[in-house]
Protein backbone atom coordinates (compact mmCIF):
# COMPACT_ATOMS: atom_id res chain seq x y z
CA UNK A 1 0.00 0.00 0.00
CA UNK A 2 -0.56 2.52 -1.53
CA UNK A 3 0.04 0.89 -4.94
CA UNK A 4 -1.42 -2.39 -5.68
CA UNK A 5 -0.17 -6.02 -5.68
CA UNK A 6 0.29 -6.55 -9.46
CA UNK A 7 1.80 -9.73 -10.94
CA UNK A 8 3.31 -9.74 -15.14
CA UNK A 9 4.01 -12.40 -16.98
CA UNK A 10 5.97 -12.49 -21.04
CA UNK A 11 5.39 -15.49 -22.69
CA UNK A 12 6.81 -16.21 -26.08
CA UNK A 13 5.47 -19.19 -28.16
CA UNK A 14 3.68 -20.19 -24.94
CA UNK A 15 6.84 -20.90 -22.90
CA UNK A 16 7.39 -17.91 -19.57
CA UNK A 17 10.66 -15.97 -20.20
CA UNK A 18 9.99 -13.37 -18.07
CA UNK A 19 8.39 -12.63 -14.49
CA UNK A 20 7.76 -9.89 -12.10
CA UNK A 21 5.38 -8.00 -9.26
CA UNK A 22 5.61 -4.93 -7.54
CA UNK A 23 8.14 -3.72 -5.27
CA UNK A 24 7.04 -2.00 -1.99
CA UNK A 25 6.02 1.64 -2.39
CA UNK A 26 8.27 3.84 -4.21
CA UNK A 27 9.80 0.96 -6.46
CA UNK A 28 9.59 -0.97 -9.67
CA UNK A 29 5.89 -2.09 -10.86
CA UNK A 30 5.72 -5.42 -12.11
CA UNK A 31 5.79 -5.00 -15.70
CA UNK A 32 9.34 -3.21 -15.18
CA UNK A 33 10.58 -6.63 -13.41
CA UNK A 34 9.37 -8.80 -15.41
CA UNK A 35 10.97 -6.65 -18.66
CA UNK A 36 14.14 -6.79 -17.47
CA UNK A 37 14.10 -10.38 -15.57
CA UNK A 38 13.76 -11.27 -20.02
CA UNK A 39 17.53 -9.87 -20.14
CA UNK A 40 18.61 -12.17 -17.19
CA UNK A 41 16.71 -15.10 -18.26
CA UNK A 42 18.17 -15.41 -21.86
CA UNK A 43 20.96 -17.90 -21.30
CA UNK A 44 18.90 -20.10 -18.94
CA UNK A 45 15.96 -20.70 -21.23
CA UNK A 46 18.42 -22.84 -23.94
CA UNK A 47 20.93 -22.13 -26.64
CA UNK A 48 18.11 -20.55 -29.04
CA UNK A 49 17.13 -18.21 -26.40
CA UNK A 50 20.66 -17.16 -25.66
CA UNK A 51 21.07 -16.32 -29.25
CA UNK A 52 18.31 -13.91 -29.89
CA UNK A 53 18.54 -10.13 -29.62
CA UNK A 54 16.24 -9.42 -26.05
CA UNK A 55 14.42 -6.86 -28.24
CA UNK A 56 12.99 -9.25 -30.95
CA UNK A 57 12.23 -11.81 -28.07
CA UNK A 58 10.00 -9.23 -26.50
CA UNK A 59 8.68 -8.64 -29.99
CA UNK A 60 7.33 -11.58 -30.70
CA UNK A 61 6.04 -12.08 -26.89
CA UNK A 62 2.52 -11.39 -25.04
CA UNK A 63 3.11 -9.86 -21.53
CA UNK A 64 0.30 -10.68 -19.09
CA UNK A 65 -0.56 -8.33 -16.48
CA UNK A 66 -3.50 -8.42 -13.64
CA UNK A 67 -3.89 -4.52 -13.37
CA UNK A 68 -3.73 -2.20 -15.94
CA UNK A 69 -0.16 -0.74 -16.91
CA UNK A 70 -0.22 3.12 -15.43
CA UNK A 71 0.16 5.88 -17.98
CA UNK A 72 1.40 8.46 -15.17
CA UNK A 73 4.52 9.77 -13.54
CA UNK A 74 4.07 8.71 -9.95
CA UNK A 75 7.20 7.62 -8.21
CA UNK A 76 8.33 5.68 -11.19
CA UNK A 77 7.90 6.23 -14.94
CA UNK A 78 4.97 4.82 -16.51
CA UNK A 79 4.51 0.99 -17.25
CA UNK A 80 2.34 1.73 -20.71
CA UNK A 81 5.47 3.62 -22.07
CA UNK A 82 7.85 1.09 -21.23
CA UNK A 83 5.85 -1.93 -23.32
CA UNK A 84 5.77 0.18 -25.91
CA UNK A 85 9.30 1.15 -26.02
CA UNK A 86 10.16 -2.41 -25.79
CA UNK A 87 7.65 -3.54 -28.87
CA UNK A 88 5.87 -5.81 -27.22
CA UNK A 89 3.01 -6.43 -29.72
CA UNK A 90 0.16 -7.80 -27.17
CA UNK A 91 -0.74 -6.97 -23.89
CA UNK A 92 -3.58 -9.25 -21.41
CA UNK A 93 -5.02 -7.38 -19.00
CA UNK A 94 -7.17 -9.15 -16.10
CA UNK A 95 -8.87 -5.47 -14.67
CA UNK A 96 -9.08 -1.79 -15.55
CA UNK A 97 -7.14 0.25 -12.65
CA UNK A 98 -9.92 2.31 -10.81
CA UNK A 99 -7.52 4.93 -9.63
CA UNK A 100 -8.63 8.34 -11.71
CA UNK A 101 -4.84 9.16 -12.72
CA UNK A 102 -4.95 5.66 -14.95
CA UNK A 103 -8.50 4.35 -15.35
CA UNK A 104 -8.06 3.28 -18.83
CA UNK A 105 -5.33 5.64 -20.06
CA UNK A 106 -3.11 3.27 -19.52
CA UNK A 107 -4.78 0.80 -21.95
CA UNK A 108 -5.68 3.37 -24.38
CA UNK A 109 -2.16 4.59 -24.42
CA UNK A 110 -1.15 0.96 -25.44
CA UNK A 111 -4.22 0.71 -28.48
CA UNK A 112 -2.80 3.88 -29.77
CA UNK A 113 0.57 2.59 -30.02
CA UNK A 114 -0.64 0.00 -31.98
CA UNK A 115 -0.67 -2.57 -29.32
CA UNK A 116 -3.00 -5.42 -29.40
CA UNK A 117 -4.76 -4.88 -25.72
CA UNK A 118 -7.56 -7.63 -24.41
CA UNK A 119 -9.15 -6.85 -21.01
CA UNK A 120 -11.19 -8.48 -18.96
CA UNK A 121 -9.49 -11.86 -18.02
CA UNK A 122 -9.72 -13.54 -14.86
CA UNK A 123 -10.95 -10.43 -13.87
CA UNK A 124 -12.87 -11.36 -10.68
CA UNK A 125 -10.20 -13.17 -9.35
CA UNK A 126 -7.85 -9.98 -10.27
CA UNK A 127 -10.46 -7.90 -8.53
CA UNK A 128 -10.10 -9.88 -5.26
CA UNK A 129 -6.55 -9.80 -5.37
CA UNK A 130 -7.14 -5.85 -4.64
CA UNK A 131 -10.04 -5.74 -3.19
CA UNK A 132 -8.48 -3.12 -0.38
CA UNK A 133 -7.45 -1.23 -3.26
CA UNK A 134 -10.83 -1.43 -5.41
CA UNK A 135 -12.80 -0.54 -2.25
CA UNK A 136 -10.77 3.08 -1.89
CA UNK A 137 -10.89 4.07 -4.78
CA UNK A 138 -14.57 3.24 -5.90
CA UNK A 139 -16.34 3.35 -3.05
CA UNK A 140 -14.21 6.44 -1.43
CA UNK A 141 -13.65 4.13 1.86
CA UNK A 142 -11.17 1.97 2.98
CA UNK A 143 -12.18 -2.27 2.90
CA UNK A 144 -13.50 -2.45 6.43
CA UNK A 145 -13.37 -5.99 8.77
CA UNK A 146 -15.04 -6.44 11.78
CA UNK A 147 -13.73 -8.82 14.39
CA UNK A 148 -14.73 -9.84 17.69
CA UNK A 149 -15.03 -12.87 19.79
CA UNK A 150 -18.30 -13.66 21.45
CA UNK A 151 -18.64 -16.85 24.55
CA UNK A 152 -20.85 -19.53 24.29
CA UNK A 153 -24.23 -17.72 25.37
CA UNK A 154 -22.93 -14.99 23.10
CA UNK A 155 -21.66 -12.31 25.23
CA UNK A 156 -18.37 -10.18 23.41
CA UNK A 157 -17.64 -8.44 27.56
CA UNK A 158 -18.49 -8.81 30.91
CA UNK A 159 -21.11 -7.13 33.36
CA UNK A 160 -18.31 -6.39 35.80
CA UNK A 161 -14.33 -7.17 35.95
CA UNK A 162 -11.40 -6.61 37.88
CA UNK A 163 -8.78 -4.77 36.00
CA UNK A 164 -8.26 -1.97 33.26
CA UNK A 165 -7.15 -5.19 31.04
CA UNK A 166 -9.10 -7.13 28.78
CA UNK A 167 -11.31 -10.38 29.70
CA UNK A 168 -9.87 -13.31 27.24
CA UNK A 169 -12.80 -14.90 25.90
CA UNK A 170 -10.33 -16.93 23.07
CA UNK A 171 -7.08 -18.42 23.17
CA UNK A 172 -3.22 -17.94 22.74
CA UNK A 173 -3.36 -19.44 19.46
CA UNK A 174 -6.48 -16.98 18.05
CA UNK A 175 -5.63 -13.92 19.66
CA UNK A 176 -1.95 -14.99 17.87
CA UNK A 177 -4.53 -15.11 14.10
CA UNK A 178 -5.81 -11.93 15.69
CA UNK A 179 -2.41 -10.45 15.48
CA UNK A 180 -1.60 -11.90 12.23
CA UNK A 181 -4.48 -10.10 10.70
CA UNK A 182 -3.46 -6.89 12.01
CA UNK A 183 0.10 -6.89 10.52
CA UNK A 184 -2.40 -7.18 7.00
CA UNK A 185 -4.32 -4.24 7.37
CA UNK A 186 -3.29 -0.65 7.37
CA UNK A 187 -5.07 0.50 10.18
CA UNK A 188 -7.56 -0.65 13.59
CA UNK A 189 -10.35 1.01 15.03
CA UNK A 190 -11.36 0.54 18.26
CA UNK A 191 -14.12 3.35 20.78
CA UNK A 192 -12.88 4.99 23.54
CA UNK A 193 -14.78 2.57 25.50
CA UNK A 194 -13.12 0.02 25.13
CA UNK A 195 -9.66 1.96 25.28
CA UNK A 196 -10.78 2.69 28.86
CA UNK A 197 -11.68 -0.61 29.70
CA UNK A 198 -8.91 -2.54 27.97
CA UNK A 199 -6.14 -0.24 27.87
CA UNK A 200 -4.89 -1.82 24.47
CA UNK A 201 -1.80 -0.95 22.72
CA UNK A 202 -3.45 -2.41 19.10
CA UNK A 203 -0.03 -4.09 18.03
CA UNK A 204 1.36 -7.06 16.39
CA UNK A 205 3.14 -7.92 19.35
CA UNK A 206 2.71 -11.86 18.86
CA UNK A 207 3.32 -12.06 15.37
CA UNK A 208 6.19 -10.33 13.19
CA UNK A 209 5.33 -7.66 10.77
CA UNK A 210 4.13 -3.51 10.90
CA UNK A 211 2.27 -2.30 13.11
CA UNK A 212 -1.27 -0.87 12.05
CA UNK A 213 -2.19 2.80 12.66
CA UNK A 214 -4.58 3.19 15.53
CA UNK A 215 -8.10 5.07 15.17
CA UNK A 216 -9.80 6.06 18.21
CA UNK A 217 -13.76 7.18 18.08
CA UNK A 218 -13.82 9.65 20.66
CA UNK A 219 -16.99 10.99 20.74
CA UNK A 220 -16.20 13.49 22.76
CA UNK A 221 -14.80 11.92 25.71
CA UNK A 222 -11.56 12.52 27.29
CA UNK A 223 -8.79 9.76 26.98
CA UNK A 224 -5.62 10.03 29.02
CA UNK A 225 -2.35 10.54 27.02
CA UNK A 226 -0.53 7.70 28.62
CA UNK A 227 -2.95 4.91 27.66
CA UNK A 228 -1.19 2.08 25.86
CA UNK A 229 -2.81 3.22 22.95
CA UNK A 230 -0.48 6.64 22.63
CA UNK A 231 2.65 5.12 22.55
CA UNK A 232 5.10 5.13 19.73
CA UNK A 233 4.58 1.67 18.29
CA UNK A 234 2.19 3.00 15.86
CA UNK A 235 0.67 5.84 15.23
CA UNK A 236 -3.04 6.95 16.39
CA UNK A 237 -5.57 9.21 14.86
CA UNK A 238 -8.64 10.90 17.25
CA UNK A 239 -11.48 10.71 15.12
CA UNK A 240 -14.90 13.21 17.32
CA UNK A 241 -17.53 11.34 15.69
CA UNK A 242 -19.59 8.15 15.61
CA UNK A 243 -20.79 9.10 12.99
CA UNK A 244 -20.24 5.93 10.49
CA UNK A 245 -20.02 8.53 6.69
CA UNK A 246 -17.63 11.01 8.68
CA UNK A 247 -15.46 8.30 10.00
CA UNK A 248 -14.72 6.61 6.86
CA UNK A 249 -14.69 10.05 5.15
CA UNK A 250 -11.79 11.04 7.38
CA UNK A 251 -10.06 7.11 6.99
CA UNK A 252 -10.00 8.34 3.31
CA UNK A 253 -8.83 11.53 3.54
CA UNK A 254 -6.05 9.76 5.52
CA UNK A 255 -5.57 7.45 2.62
CA UNK A 256 -6.32 4.19 4.94
CA UNK A 257 -6.74 1.51 2.03
CA UNK A 258 -8.52 -1.23 4.87
CA UNK A 259 -9.07 -1.30 8.70
CA UNK A 260 -9.75 -3.77 11.28
CA UNK A 261 -12.40 -2.58 13.19
CA UNK A 262 -12.52 -4.55 16.50
CA UNK A 263 -14.95 -3.31 19.17
CA UNK A 264 -16.69 -2.62 21.02
CA UNK A 265 -20.22 -3.89 20.75
CA UNK A 266 -21.52 -0.61 20.24
CA UNK A 267 -18.50 0.32 17.52
CA UNK A 268 -19.22 -2.61 15.74
CA UNK A 269 -23.30 -2.10 15.62
CA UNK A 270 -23.01 0.60 14.29
CA UNK A 271 -21.14 -0.39 11.12
CA UNK A 272 -23.62 -3.52 10.75
CA UNK A 273 -26.46 -0.97 10.97
CA UNK A 274 -25.74 1.61 8.73
CA UNK A 275 -23.87 -1.50 6.27
CA UNK A 276 -20.61 -0.21 5.39
CA UNK A 277 -18.35 -3.24 6.25
CA UNK A 278 -17.47 -6.36 4.09
CA UNK A 279 -16.10 -8.58 5.78
CA UNK A 280 -16.79 -10.02 9.44
CA UNK A 281 -14.56 -12.58 11.28
CA UNK A 282 -16.16 -14.12 14.90
CA UNK A 283 -14.60 -15.90 17.20
CA UNK A 284 -16.80 -18.47 19.27
CA UNK A 285 -14.78 -19.29 22.47
CA UNK A 286 -15.55 -21.83 25.13
CA UNK A 287 -16.66 -20.19 28.14
CA UNK A 288 -19.67 -18.09 29.26
CA UNK A 289 -20.33 -15.18 31.38
CA UNK A 290 -24.27 -15.95 31.83
CA UNK A 291 -24.39 -11.78 31.66
CA UNK A 292 -22.99 -9.03 30.37
CA UNK A 293 -22.38 -7.06 27.09
CA UNK A 294 -24.17 -8.91 24.14
CA UNK A 295 -22.17 -9.50 20.90
CA UNK A 296 -23.20 -7.47 18.08
CA UNK A 297 -25.39 -9.46 15.90
CA UNK A 298 -25.04 -9.28 11.35
CA UNK A 299 -27.31 -8.33 9.90
CA UNK A 300 -28.34 -8.01 5.78
CA UNK A 301 -27.44 -10.74 3.36
CA UNK A 302 -24.45 -12.44 3.98
CA UNK A 303 -22.33 -15.58 2.82
CA UNK A 304 -19.85 -17.81 5.14
CA UNK A 305 -16.76 -17.66 3.66
CA UNK A 306 -15.30 -20.34 5.87
CA UNK A 307 -15.33 -22.05 9.52
CA UNK A 308 -11.79 -22.82 11.25
CA UNK A 309 -11.56 -24.84 14.46
CA UNK A 310 -8.60 -23.26 16.51
CA UNK A 311 -8.22 -25.80 19.80
CA UNK A 312 -11.99 -25.49 21.05
CA UNK A 313 -12.10 -21.91 19.52
CA UNK A 314 -14.48 -21.37 16.14
CA UNK A 315 -13.87 -18.51 13.60
CA UNK A 316 -16.21 -18.31 10.79
CA UNK A 317 -15.35 -15.33 8.15
CA UNK A 318 -18.54 -13.94 6.53
CA UNK A 319 -18.45 -11.53 3.28
CA UNK A 320 -21.30 -8.75 3.04
CA UNK A 321 -22.92 -9.20 0.01
CA UNK A 322 -24.39 -6.27 0.18
CA UNK A 323 -22.30 -3.32 0.54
Amino acid sequence: MPNPSVGAVIVHENEIIGEGYTSPYGGAHAEVHAIRSVHVNRSKLGKDFAKADTEKLLSQSTLYVTLEPCSHHGKTPPCADLIIKNGIKKVIIGTVDPFAKVAGAGIKKLKDAGIEVVVGVLEAACIASNIRFFTFYQKKRPYIILKWAETQDGFIAPKTRNAQAPVWITNTYSRQLVHKWRSEEQAILVGANTVIADNPSLTTRSWEGKNPTRIVISNGMTLDPNMAIYNDAAPTITIDSHDITEICDTLYTEGIQSVLIEGGAKTLQRFIDTNVWDEARIFKGTTAFKEGTRAPQLSKKFEILSTQNISNDIVTMYKNTTA
